[in-house]
């Protein structure tokens, strides 16, 4: 079967010299078939150009319309498989023409005095290996493109479009537990999760993680927690035990890794029934508990103390720490990448006193204002920079403890 042939546009205003190129690349032989045609002025050129997919331009430098440099960056600005390879034409002595079309994308060049049939073949089989290179990288890039576009929707997917209401059934405005949530990603994958799951009708399980880094890495292992918490949230009801249990499955998924991964993470069971929430900690900044009938906002405090992050070692244990809970008492989760934010002169960092005062100040208005409060504040101390770490903040607020009043 013979070989396509190599569709080559020569740009050039001399006729005669057009003439000659269009010989000598005619003349290069079966095992470089070429299609020569041929364009005198720049604007021809890119016309020829977009109205056919050209494998190589022979493109002189001096053209009446335009220079060869400019109709260079014309065509590099073309769709990336549309773009045919570049071989700039000089005359001789102008070799400072040659390399700067060199830095703006020629693959090649070829002084016109010292033009035949070896130089030419071996230019355009240059030339085009270059042009095959540069495809390949455009494509595999498109793919790329493509694939984190799908995996950032499933990934979104993984995160809560609504929460639950308890009792199941009941509006919003009665239900005992109600949740709002901010989430933003830094990149295109984000290392950050959270999910908030049903245990019964009087009790919810609220869970948030930040994965080590960025990227597809990250975004797998929060692929993974999603999996665990969706298997282990039913069945075990202490979060230490429940922590200590996913730390053993997460450990054993990605023993075969060859690079450290570890997510910190916090578990709390809000339990309107008891009365009481309980909590525990792996590694991860600890939620402000918010009391606005008392005017109150702490910390919540892991007793006796927090454990390490998910992943690091598989005979890490995780403790219980048990608290009250009453009605209007909101907590407030989040990942570090809300605080961990640079002033606008770089000097300080946001912090966790600063989030823990700005909660305090704003903790009377409604949940849904009191998260945007925070997030307006960090930004307001970056001077509106944009987040540099996955952003993740769940707020729950508590309506009622006890059984639900009868009609």
């Amino acid at each position: 079967m013979n070989p396509i042939p190599v569709s080559v546009l020569i740009v050039d205003d001399d006729p005669v010299f057009a003439r000659l190129l269009r010989q000598l690349v005619g003349s290069l032989g079966d095992a470089l078939p070429c299609d020569p045609q041929w364009a005198d002025t720049a604007g021809k050129a890119l016309t020829e150009i977009c109205l056919r997919d050209y494998d190589v331009v022979l493109l002189d430098y001096n053209l009446p319309d335009a220079d060869g440099l400019k109709l260079l960056a014309q065509i590099r600005d073309l769709p990336a498989g549309q773009q045919p390879a570049v071989i700039m034409l000089t005359a001789s002595g102008n070799e400072a023409v040659a390399v700067e079309a060199m830095k703006r994308g020629a693959r090649d060049y070829l002084t016109k005095a010292d033009l035949d049939v070896l130089p030419l073949r071996r230019a355009i089989q240059s030339a085009l290996a270059q042009k095959r290179l540069a495809d390949q990288v455009a494509a595999y890039h498109l793919q790329m493109q493509a694939d984190l576009a799908m995996a950032r929707q499933l990934q979104q997917s993984l995160l809560p479009a609504t929460f639950a209401r308890f009792p199941s059934g009941a509006s919003r405005e009665d239900s005992a537990l109600r949740f709002h949530h901010r989430f933003q990603a830094a990149t295109e994958l984000a290392g950050d999760f959270f999910n908030v799951i049903a245990l019964s009708d009087d009790a919810a399980g609220l869970f948030i993680c930040d994965v080590m880094g960025h990227g597809i890495r990250s975004a797998l292992v929060t692929a993974m927690l999603r999996a665990l918490v969706d298997d282990l949230a039913p069945r075990l009801r202490e979060p230490g035990e429940f922590l200590t249990e996913m730390n053993r499955r997460l450990v054993a998924l990605i023993k075969p890794a060859d690079t450290p991964l570890f997510a910190t993470a916090f578990y709390l069971i809000a339990d309107v029934a008891s009365g009481q929430m309980r909590f525990a900690n792996a590694g991860h900044p600890r939620p402000i508990h918010l009391q606005p009938p008392a005017g109150l906002a702490t910390r919540l405090c892991v007793l006796p103390r927090s454990g390490p992050a998910l992943g690091l070692s598989a005979e890490a244990t995780y403790a219980t720490t048990q608290v009250p809970l009453t009605p209007g008492d909101r907590v407030l989760l989040f990942t570090d990448g809300l605080f961990e934010v640079l002033s606008a002169d770089g000097s300080q960092d946001f912090g966790q006193p600063r989030l823990l005062a700005a909660a305090t100040q704003h903790l009377n208005l409604p949940l849904p204002e009191l998260l945007d409060a925070l997030v307006t504040e960090v930004r307001a101390f970056s001077a509106g920079a944009e987040f540099i770490d996955d952003v993740c903040l769940l707020g729950l607020e508590v309506a009622r403890v006890g059984p639900p009043v009868a009609a």
